[in-house]
Order: structure tokens, then C-alpha cells, then sequence
């Protein structure tokens, strides 16, 4: 079976690239690039990705209005038939704004923009995307964002808790989100958002390369399924 990937472009995505040639490297296949303003998604696709960056400039709240772009729909109703859709910092700010992941990504505690590499803790490795890892292994992941603050109320704090659905947490508090929430899914699993950004750590030779990983489980799950 080959891997049809694609990488969704919004105005002011600027992680597009990084998120094209991880997949590609990793997949041996290039994914398709599509544009915010399509209607409609390439047919047959296993995987999408919304990149990182800073869509529409964030001038409203951030993922809001790339939430709203043409294309959205129909990632949304991708994701509806079970097609694995990753979405990574502003990526992760447009799940949530287009209800696909539970909580919203406020203003970093300390109000700095932060760039740098955190630790995480894994902690549901069972998922697609997680099962290249084992539950509880410790990774170095960058980060690069000004609002990663994971909020949610304590009802659904509680029930994603429940459920495993948190993917990812901080080893230690790096913007103040609750709980020290880095990544989430969605109750059917095939929908991840994280604020680290795996693909910037898939060779050793760029500082890291324990996000390989995420896109190696997610790959070999798709093509041998």
C-alpha cells in the first residue's frame, strides 16, 4: 500500500515546509500541498497535516480564521471517516477552534513568546500517532509558540483525562497549561494536537530526532492496516 499524505498551507503558515519534508523523509513519498482556499481535499488520502505558524497573522484568536478557511470542511468531514489528522502548535490552535479537539490555547502564563526545546512525557502510547513510543518514555521536542496555554473546564479536563486522550504531557511547566497538557486526541483517536513540534526533530543532525518516531508509528500503522 502506498501513503498519500498532505500538508494544508493557510496565509501566515511557515512550518508547511518542515512538516512536507519530515513526511517526505520519513514516507519515502512527498505529500501533496493544499491550499487553505480549496474546497476540496486530493481523493484517497491517509494522513493530514496543519503545520505550524501564525495563520491569518493572528489578528483575531489564534486558529480562528483558518478554522473558518474553504478547506476546513472537508478536513473536518476527513476526520469524520477516520483519515488521522495531525495538527502541530497553530496546527493544534485550529483543531480546537474548529472543534475537532476539545479546550482552546490561551496566551502563554508568562506572556513571552517561547522557542526552545521542553521534555514530554508520553502518555498514551496505544494511539496511531503514539504507538512508535512507549507509555511513560521521556522525549526532547521543541517548541516555538506564543500561545500554548492548554485550557479546558474541569469536566472536560476530567473526561479526556478519563478516556486517555491526553497524548502528550510537559515534564515540567513551560507555558502554564493545565494539567501540563502538550497534546490531546480526539475520542476516536485518529485526531492529535500538540504544541511541540515533532517534525523539527527527525534527524539527529538538526539537535534531535525523537519526533521521528510519531510519524514512523503513524506510518507503518496505515500502510500495514
Amino acid at each position: 500500500m502506498s501513503f498519500r499524505s498532505a500538508v494544508i498551507t493557510f496565509p501566515g503558515s511557515n512550518c508547511d515546509r518542515d512538516m512536507a519534508v519530515a513526511l517526505e523523509k520519513i514516507s519515502g513519498t512527498a505529500p501533496l500541498r493544499v491550499w487553505h482556499g480549496d474546497a476540496d481535499l486530493p481523493d484517497g488520502l491517509d494522513f493530514i497535516a496543519l503545520p505550524g505558524g501564525f495563520s491569518y497573522g493572528d489578528y483575531l484568536r489564534s486558529g480562528a480564521m483558518a478554522a473558518r478557511s474553504p478547506i476546513m470542511q472537508a478536513v473536518i468531514a476527513a476526520a469524520g471517516r477516520g483519515v488521522p489528522v495531525l495538527g502541530v502548535c497553530n496546527g493544534f490552535q485550529v483543531l480546537t477552534e474548529a472543534q475537532l479537539l476539545p479546550g482552546a490555547l490561551m496566551r502563554n502564563a508568562d506572556q513571552n513568546f517561547i522557542c526552545r526545546d521542553v521534555s514530554l512525557k508520553v502518555e498514551n502510547a496505544s494511539s496511531l500517532f503514539t504507538s512508535g513510543y512507549q507509555q511513560g518514555q521521556m522525549i526532547r521536542i521543541p517548541v516555538a509558540h506564543h500561545d500554548g496555554n492548554y485550557f479546558a473546564d474541569d469536566q472536560t479536563l476530567e473526561r479526556i483525562e478519563g478516556e486517555g486522550r491526553v497524548a502528550f504531557r510537559y515534564a515540567e511547566t513551560c507555558n502554564g497549561s493545565q494539567r501540563d497538557i502538550a497534546g490531546v486526541l480526539n475520542d476516536a483517536g485518529n485526531v492529535l494536537g500538540m504544541m511541540p513540534h515533532p517534525e523539527r526533530a527527525v534527524e539527529a543532525i538538526t539537535g534531535g530526532d525523537d519526533g521521528r518516531a510519531l510519524f514512523e508509528g503513524a506510518i507503518k500503522g496505515l500502510v500495514s492496516a
